[in-house]
């Protein structure tokens, strides 16, 4: 199972988790973290970081009870009635080689508790150990909690949780995605090179 290294909690979320009940959607969210199951090859950049979320989603949209986001909105939600009172959690997984997405994460979850749509935010990174294996610009608990303070998301109710993977296994081969493409959708006929980026 993926372990849970730990759990950092911004403006007032300890007690709005408290007050509003959401222990036990926040313990869902590290129960469903924990039950995926990540293994990577222990050295520099040797994995994707697409699959490690691919398999993630694929954990939340297993339960049938999270839902899905469109782009442009949180990654994944689920609300509860407790007492009469409807209380919904956002969450953000930010495992990708592409670091600032997590500036978009962030205004996501700045818009949905502002709105009133969320009670509270969660970001979901890589260890800074997960993130030696993975591609360089994808984010690690360090550069997420960066950009939180940058953001002035610290003084929003949101939790950082920083996932660690299983323990070493064979690489999570990376995906490769041809950048200079005539328009066709075939290769571009002026340059028989090939730009390609790995996630």
């Amino acid at each position: 199972m993926a372990k849970i290294n730990s759990v950092t909690a911004y403006k007032g979320a300890e007690k709005k988790i408290q007050r509003l009940c959401l222990q036990p959607l926040v313990d869902e969210v590290t129960s469903l973290v924990a039950a995926t199951h990540i293994e990577v090859a222990e050295h520099a950049e040797a994995n994707s970081a697409a699959l490690i979320r691919q398999l993630l989603d694929a954990t939340f949209f297993a339960t049938g009870s999270w839902q899905s986001k469109k782009a442009g909105d949180v990654d994944w939600s689920k609300c509860k009635v407790v007492n009469g009172t409807r209380i919904c959690i956002g969450l953000e997984i930010q495992v990708s080689a592409r670091s600032e997405l997590l500036y978009k994460d962030i205004l996501h979850l700045k818009n949905r508790i502002a709105g009133g749509d969320i009670d509270l935010g969660i970001i979901l990174v890589p260890s800074n150990r997960l993130h030696l294996f993975l591609p360089d610009r994808t984010p690690s608990k360090s550069y997420a909690e960066k950009v939180i303070k940058e953001q002035d998301a610290d003084r929003l109710p949101i939790l950082l949780i920083e996932m660690e993977h299983d323990g070493p296994g064979p690489a999570l081969p990376k995906r490769i995605t041809n950048m200079s493409q005539g328009r066709s959708g075939g290769p571009s006929s002026s340059d028989s090179k090939q730009t390609a980026r790995s996630y």
